[in-house]
This record gives structure tokens, sequence and C-alpha cells, in this order.
């Protein structure tokens, strides 16, 4: 019951979606592995919890926890998000302020991938790199590393799979360099790659109406030219027409390539070192939708320190994840094997019938045969 003290359900919602305490189907340790999971499907839910407001001014910021689709999403969030002290926890939903928002979504056969999103002056600041999640049923570990040089990680089961610079990576600022605007393109630059071809000359029999009179038609005998007006032959299609002429095209032997738009230092911009850095960072939270519950989510970590998240991860995700798998493909066989028993008794039984049905019809004629004869 110690979580429920820790964690807070919103009431922003009458009917959102409930967690429980479980290490689920397989496991690798009973009890290690026990985590929060959805538990009713095509429900939202939103859930949080409380810690000491931090800033992490000056210092790395770890977000690191654990995603287990034991029910083999199709369709569903596994993302948390981070929040500052002022948000009322019973009112959270996906329209509460956050800073950050970290983790897979997976969304049928389009969207299978880990958001990383970072609100800058009230403004949510997707990366603009692809990142695939995983979408296996077993337990990985999601890591999200920002640190004060404005560089990121994203690391998925101990593996960096994405980084870069938080400026280049995500919209927040205007471009360092723009387009110079009193320079205009030389007007006999030619960046036309292909032409007509001068010699290419339209065929004299090409012109040919797209609509002719069917002379084939006749007159119907009940015409009335005072009523109808005077009969005409139908128009039809033309079979002979070519619709309108056009030259081939050749590569343009004055191509010139795309003109270089000479570029200067964009009057807009201006850097920002503290892109990275909130204040009051004091709520995580589950904010998500899910089609089919049965996620677990477990071994949240924020920490400012990334060997401890590494050394945290490989003690927590990395001891129990051999004995999951383990675990989970003996019961999978475990399964077959009660399937194929239940099969071959389902089999034998209809076999048995059938034996018997035939036994019953041999005595029924019996039966019939002796009664014709004492008939007779």
């Amino acid at each position: 019951g110690g979580w429920r003290e820790r964690w807070m359900n919103s009431e922003c919602k009458p009917d959102l979606g409930k967690f429980k305490l479980t290490a689920g189907k397989f496991y690798g340790d009973p009890v290690r592995d026990k985590g929060l999971q959805t538990t009713e499907n095509s429900k939202f839910y939103a859930i949080s919890s409380r810690f000491k407001p931090f800033s992490n001014k000056g210092k790395t910021l770890v977000i690191q926890y654990t995603v287990k689709h034991e029910q083999k999403i199709d369709c569903g969030g596994g993302y948390v998000k981070i929040f500052p002290s002022n948000l009322d926890q019973k009112d959270l939903s996906g329209d509460s302020h956050y800073y950050i928002m970290f983790g897979p979504d997976i969304c049928g056969s389009e969207t299978k991938k880990v958001h990383v999103i970072l609100n800058y002056k009230n403004k949510p600041h997707p990366i603009k790199k692809p990142i695939r999640c995983k979408v296996d049923g077993y337990t990985h570990l999601y890591t999200l590393i920002i640190r004060p040089d404005q560089t990121y990680e994203v690391k998925i089961d101990n593996e960096m799979v994405a980084s870069g610079n938080l400026e280049d990576d995500l919209d927040f600022l205007p471009p360092r360099k723009i387009n110079d605007p009193t320079v205009r393109k030389p007007t006999d630059w030619d960046d036309r790659i292909q032409i007509d071809d001068p010699n290419d000359i339209k065929p004299e029999d090409w012109d040919e109406p797209e609509y002719i009179m069917d002379t084939s038609a006749e007159k119907p005998e009940d015409w009335d030219d005072a009523v109808n007006g005077e009969w005409h032959y139908p128009m039809v299609k033309n079979p002979l027409y070519r619709g309108e002429w056009k030259p081939r095209q050749i590569d343009n032997p004055n191509y010139r390539g795309v003109w270089p738009h000479p570029q200067i230092d964009n009057p807009n911009y201006s850097p920002d070192f503290s892109i990275y850095s909130y204040e009051n960072i004091s709520i995580i939270g589950l904010d998500i939708w899910q089609v089919r519950a049965g996620t677990i989510f477990d071994n949240f970590l924020i920490t400012d320190d990334e060997v401890y998240a590494k050394d945290f991860g490989d003690e927590t995700w990395g001891e129990t994840k051999g004995p999951e798998k383990e675990m989970n493909i003996k019961q999978t066989e475990e399964e077959q094997e009660r399937e194929r028993v239940t099969e071959e008794k389902y089999f034998e039984q209809r076999f048995k019938k059938k034996l018997e049905r035939r036994k019953e019809s041999g005595k029924a004629r019996a039966v019939r045969n002796t009664a014709e004869k004492e008939e007779l």
C-alpha cells in the first residue's frame, strides 16, 4: 500500500483508468519487478508523484524509468511527464503545463517513437529526430540525459540511441543564419533542369478535334421538330484526338544548379544558454491513453548523476531482464503444450463419439432387420 501514499490519482475526469501494483504475468523477480500497471482498456490515465522541488541549473538532469508493454501494445502511451511544483495533482490532465515529456508512444503501424519534448517559453518543442521505441512485450529501460552544455542523450536499455545539441535538434530559437534579403537571384541564372527540345516539331496530322459528329446515328422516327427543335447528329469523342501537343523535354545545356542565396547572421537570433534549465522540478506523472491496457511502469529515477543512473539501470532492469525472458518463454511453451493436449483430447472425444454413433446405428439396423423379419 506504500505506493498509494506516494502516487496521487487525478480527478479531472470521472472515469480515468485505474493502476494496480503487480509484476505482471512473467517477471525476473516477483518482488523487485512490481510496478504500476494500467488495468482497463480504452481509458485515459493520470497519476503523479511529488518530490522536493529542485532546479537543474548548472547540473545534469537524468530522467529514467522502465516500461513493459506486457500486452504487446497496439496503441497507447508509455511516456512520463515532469511538472513544476505548482501543478494541482488532482487536476492533472493532457492540458496540464509540463516541463518535459519523455518516453515511448505506439499507435498502429505508423507511430512507434520515443518522444523528447521540452517546454521553452511556455511552448512544447518536440525533437526533430525520429527515435524508434521498443515494441516487444519485455521490460525496457528508457533514459533521457540533459546537460548544462545543452547537449542531450537518449538511451534505451543503457545503449545510446540518439544524441545532439538541444538548439540544433529542437526548434527553440530562430535560425542563426538567414538568406540575405538584399540580394536577389541574378536574372540570367538558369536553374531549369530540363527544357523543351527546340528541334521537336509538332506533326502536321496532330491537330484533331476532341469531339466529332456521329454520322452513323439516325433521327428517331418519333422526333417532332416542332416540339424538340431541329434534329442534329450527336457529338462523340474523336478516337484520333491526341490532346495538346507538347515538345519533349531535354537536359538544359545552360543549367547552373540551384542558386546559392548568400546568408547573413539573423538579427532576430540571440543565443540562450538556459534552454536546458528548469526551476521547481517537483512532480513526475503518467498522463496517457491506452487502447489495450497492461503496461507496467517501474524504477523511476530522477538524478543529476549519469553514472549512478547507468548503474541503477544495470542493478534493476539489468539483473531481471534475463530471468524475465526465460519465464516468458517457459510460459509460452507450457501454454502451447496445454493447447496441444486440449486439442488431442477434443479429437479423441470426437473419434469416440463417432465410433459410438456407428455402433448405435449398427444396433439400430440389427433391431430393424429383426422387426421386419417378424412382420413377415
